[in-house]
Order: C-alpha cells, then structure tokens, then sequence
C-alpha cells in the first residue's frame, strides 16, 4: 500500500489569512491612532488646503502603484531567485506607500449606518467631520489619480513606441 500523501492546502489558506490580517489590523490600528490628526491637522495645514492634500494623496496613489508593480514585473524565478528576490525587495517602497496612502484614504470613510454616526464621528478630523467640511474631497481624489494614471498609462505607451522596432 502507497504512503499517503500529506495535503497542505489548509496550510496554504492560514498562511493567506494570516497575512491579510497582519496587513488589516494594523491599518485599523493607524487609523485609530492618526487618522484624526492626518485629517483635523496635517490636511488642513497643507498648502492648499485639504483639497490640495486630497490631490496630493490621489496623485500618490497610481505612483505608489508603479513603484509596486514595476520591480514585480522584472521578476523571473526561473531564471535567477536572487536577482527576483531583489526585485520583490524593491517592490517594498512601493508597498508601503501605498499602504499609508490607504491608511489615509480609509480614515475618511463614513460608519455605515447613520445611526453609528454618533458625537466622535463629528468630532475634528473624524470622517463625519471631514465630510462636512470637505463634501468634494472624495471627487477631488478621485480626479488626481485619474489623471495621475492617465498621465502614466501614455509615459509607457510612449516609452513602448520607442522601444519597438519600426514596421517595413
């Protein structure tokens, strides 16, 4: 009779639970602890106002995403693990802007019942709170990283144009 084979697979889906709440609970925990002055203090003090913060953290965003993704892309396992190691390695910068970022974007979220909304969320720096001193700051996001990936998206058409032979 055949040794049996042990299935991992269990395994595999802790690990990814794991990992998604060692990422998630810390970002509640900085949106606990900063979330308020981010918005209450560094936001309104940013040249420019909130609005200008807002754009700024939306033309981060896409940014934060290249820097991601670009050194991810050049990874070839099968060719080197050294040199993709260093890749995912300089994915990281990327990675954690982003996650601030996040972290930033997330604290502006309303409870999701109106009946949560109580004085706290009103309180400065809170989402209540931004929302009604800011009621475009989510447009104006928005609208920055629009662009911003516009912006990028025709860089690489660009630079791939370029590269390309030309056609006879």
């Amino acid at each position: 009779m055949p040794a049996k084979k042990r299935d991992f697979a269990c395994l595999g889906f802790v690990g990814i639970l794991l990992g998604f709440l060692a990422l998630i609970v810390p970002m509640a925990l900085a949106d606990y602890a900063w979330g308020d002055e981010v918005w209450g203090e560094l936001a309104p003090a940013w040249p420019g106002g909130a609005y200008a913060f807002a754009a700024t953290v939306g033309a981060l965003l896409p940014l934060a995403l290249a820097a991601l993704i670009a050194p991810l892309s050049r990874m070839n396992w099968k060719k080197s693990k050294v040199r993709s190691t260093a890749w995912a390695v300089g994915g990281l910068p990327g990675f954690a802007l982003g996650w601030v970022l996040t972290v930033v974007i997330f604290s502006t979220f309303r409870p999701k019942r109106r009946r949560d909304w109580d004085g706290d969320c009103y309180s400065e720096g809170h989402a209540c709170w931004v929302h009604v001193h800011y009621p475009w700051l989510w447009a104006v996001g928005l609208l920055a990283s629009l662009v911003t990936a516009a912006l990028l998206i025709a860089v690489l058409v660009r630079i791939a144009d370029r590269k390309s032979p030309p056609a006879t």
